[in-house]
Protein backbone atom coordinates (compact mmCIF):
# COMPACT_ATOMS: atom_id res chain seq x y z
CA UNK A 1 0.00 0.00 0.00
CA UNK A 2 1.37 3.17 -0.77
CA UNK A 3 1.28 6.53 1.15
CA UNK A 4 -1.78 7.97 -1.17
CA UNK A 5 -3.49 4.97 -0.02
CA UNK A 6 -3.17 5.32 3.67
CA UNK A 7 -4.29 9.37 3.02
CA UNK A 8 -7.22 8.16 1.48
CA UNK A 9 -10.30 9.13 3.36
CA UNK A 10 -11.76 5.80 3.98
CA UNK A 11 -8.36 4.74 6.11
CA UNK A 12 -9.34 7.80 8.47
CA UNK A 13 -13.09 8.77 8.81
CA UNK A 14 -13.57 5.68 10.61
CA UNK A 15 -11.07 6.40 12.81
CA UNK A 16 -12.21 10.22 13.23
CA UNK A 17 -15.82 9.28 13.56
CA UNK A 18 -15.45 6.97 16.59
CA UNK A 19 -12.72 9.81 18.28
CA UNK A 20 -15.92 12.10 17.46
CA UNK A 21 -18.12 9.38 18.84
CA UNK A 22 -16.05 9.12 22.26
CA UNK A 23 -15.40 12.93 22.36
CA UNK A 24 -19.17 13.09 22.66
CA UNK A 25 -19.83 10.50 25.36
CA UNK A 26 -17.12 12.16 27.18
CA UNK A 27 -18.35 15.81 27.09
CA UNK A 28 -22.04 14.33 27.68
CA UNK A 29 -20.78 12.25 30.72
CA UNK A 30 -18.49 15.16 31.89
CA UNK A 31 -21.81 17.66 31.59
CA UNK A 32 -24.51 15.19 32.54
CA UNK A 33 -23.19 12.27 34.56
CA UNK A 34 -23.64 8.38 33.51
CA UNK A 35 -26.89 7.92 34.89
CA UNK A 36 -29.29 6.56 32.74
CA UNK A 37 -32.36 8.64 31.47
CA UNK A 38 -35.60 7.86 30.06
CA UNK A 39 -34.91 8.72 26.89
CA UNK A 40 -32.21 9.32 24.94
CA UNK A 41 -30.86 12.78 24.05
CA UNK A 42 -28.92 14.49 21.66
CA UNK A 43 -25.63 13.01 22.65
CA UNK A 44 -26.99 9.60 22.01
CA UNK A 45 -28.23 9.91 18.66
CA UNK A 46 -25.06 11.76 17.82
CA UNK A 47 -22.47 8.72 19.22
CA UNK A 48 -25.32 6.42 17.49
CA UNK A 49 -25.42 7.87 13.90
CA UNK A 50 -21.24 8.26 14.09
CA UNK A 51 -21.16 4.85 14.94
CA UNK A 52 -23.28 3.40 12.45
CA UNK A 53 -21.75 5.67 9.89
CA UNK A 54 -19.03 4.56 9.86
CA UNK A 55 -19.70 1.41 9.08
CA UNK A 56 -20.06 1.37 5.49
CA UNK A 57 -17.26 3.22 4.98
CA UNK A 58 -14.84 0.54 6.72
CA UNK A 59 -16.84 -1.94 4.70
CA UNK A 60 -15.83 -0.06 1.12
CA UNK A 61 -12.27 0.04 2.34
CA UNK A 62 -12.66 -3.52 3.10
CA UNK A 63 -13.69 -4.29 0.08
CA UNK A 64 -11.17 -1.66 -1.98
CA UNK A 65 -8.13 -2.09 -0.16
CA UNK A 66 -8.19 -6.04 0.90
CA UNK A 67 -7.95 -7.60 -2.63
CA UNK A 68 -5.31 -5.13 -3.27
CA UNK A 69 -2.89 -4.87 -0.54
CA UNK A 70 -3.70 -7.51 2.43
CA UNK A 71 -0.82 -7.00 4.35
CA UNK A 72 -0.78 -3.34 4.58
CA UNK A 73 -5.10 -2.69 4.79
CA UNK A 74 -5.29 -5.17 7.42
CA UNK A 75 -3.21 -3.21 10.24
CA UNK A 76 -5.51 -0.28 9.42
CA UNK A 77 -8.78 -2.44 9.64
CA UNK A 78 -7.49 -3.58 12.63
CA UNK A 79 -6.86 0.21 14.12
CA UNK A 80 -10.33 0.86 13.01
CA UNK A 81 -11.74 -2.21 15.16
CA UNK A 82 -9.82 -1.22 18.08
CA UNK A 83 -11.26 2.78 17.66
CA UNK A 84 -15.02 1.54 17.15
CA UNK A 85 -14.72 -0.88 20.21
CA UNK A 86 -13.33 2.25 22.46
CA UNK A 87 -16.20 4.23 21.82
CA UNK A 88 -18.21 1.51 22.37
CA UNK A 89 -16.74 0.38 25.74
CA UNK A 90 -17.75 2.92 28.08
CA UNK A 91 -21.48 2.74 27.04
CA UNK A 92 -21.19 -0.66 28.00
CA UNK A 93 -19.26 -0.45 30.84
CA UNK A 94 -20.88 2.65 32.34
CA UNK A 95 -24.10 0.71 31.69
CA UNK A 96 -25.52 3.38 29.32
CA UNK A 97 -27.10 1.02 26.66
CA UNK A 98 -31.01 0.93 26.57
CA UNK A 99 -32.59 -1.93 26.65
CA UNK A 100 -35.28 -3.01 23.68
CA UNK A 101 -38.92 -2.06 25.03
CA UNK A 102 -40.11 -5.15 23.08
CA UNK A 103 -38.00 -7.81 25.32
CA UNK A 104 -39.54 -8.36 28.25
CA UNK A 105 -37.67 -10.33 31.18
Amino acid sequence: MTWNAIRQPTTFIPLAMSLAALITLGIHIAIYGAAREPDEGTAAHIWQLLMAGELPVIAFYAVKWLPQAPKQALPVLGAQFIAALAALAPVYLLGLQRHCHFVRV
